[in-house]
């Protein structure tokens, strides 16, 4: 199988600023890799390990400042085989559709594939529209919120894990299937990984086109804190626990 893991850089949300008047200073934030897609860059590779001959290519979208070679051995080290990355300010604050129609001619340079992986939302926006947008602009299926995956023959047994019920599907490949972070554990690179990973393929190009977004983003800002009570409650009084317990419950 060829294997298509696609993710999204995006600012490390620990180094993100809040300003007096509650915008977002992003300037001393790094790119990292959208902590729902490293969910969908282990399952590939968990996926490629259980079947010979299977091979891992990550691929991404986003301005040139994701042209990082700390970023694409990080990748690379997890389990990855090929990196195809498109590096382009014109390719900045796109959104979902755009991010579908940029990772759609990114496609094209990857060449055939079986199996196209995406993490269930971004870390940033979280709209849970990619895999659908992509599956539709490459005419191919998709299924969402897998939890368990099993290559069969031509086709792809996927456990969905929804609310009240655990479905299974068998759908056909090529087919895009996005994950629940549940169905796999992040790797933490090792030392030999990282190294190994800078002689593996790394391919950045630019922007093949311009993206049309279909979301004009007014504005962004961080919510205004609430006061906090500063409750105190003494645990050895009596009805403590059951104050404490309210308090919370009225605070949810």
């Amino acid at each position: 199988m060829k294997i298509v893991a696609a993710f999204k850089v995006v600012p490390d949300d620990q180094d993100i600023q809040v300003s007096a008047d509650g915008s977002l200073d992003y300037s001393k934030a790094k790119g990292i890799v959208s902590t729902y897609d490293l969910n969908a860059l282990e399952a590939a590779a968990q996926l490629a390990a259980a079947n010979d001959g299977s091979t891992v290519v990550a691929m991404t979208a986003g301005p040139a400042s994701i042209d990082d070679s700390k970023l694409k051995k990080n990748v690379l080290a997890r389990g990855v085989d090929e990196l195809f990355m498109a590096a382009d300010d014109a390719y900045a604050n796109m959104d979902a559709r755009a991010t579908a129609e940029a990772l759609a001619a990114l496609v094209g340079k990857v060449g055939a594939f079986d199996l196209i992986l995406c993490g269930d939302g971004s870390a940033d926006n979280y709209a849970q529209q990619v895999d659908v947008q992509l599956a539709a602009k490459l005419g191919l299926p998709v299924v969402n919120g897998a939890t368990k995956i099993e290559a069969q023959g031509l086709s792809l047994i996927v456990e969905r894990t929804l609310e009240d019920v655990v479905e299974t599907v068998e759908v056909p490949l090529p087919v895009v299937v996005s994950v629940s972070p549940d169905i796999a554990l992040p790797r933490i690179p090792g030392m030999k990984d990282i190294l190994a990973a800078g002689k593996k393929p790394m391919n950045v190009a630019g922007a093949e086109a311009a993206v049309d977004g279909a979301i004009d983003v007014v504005s962004c800002k961080a919510p205004d804190q609430a006061d906090r009570k500063l409750e105190i409650l003494d645990a050895s009084a009596d009805g403590a626990i059951e104050q404490f317990a309210a308090a919370l419950k009225a605070a949810l």
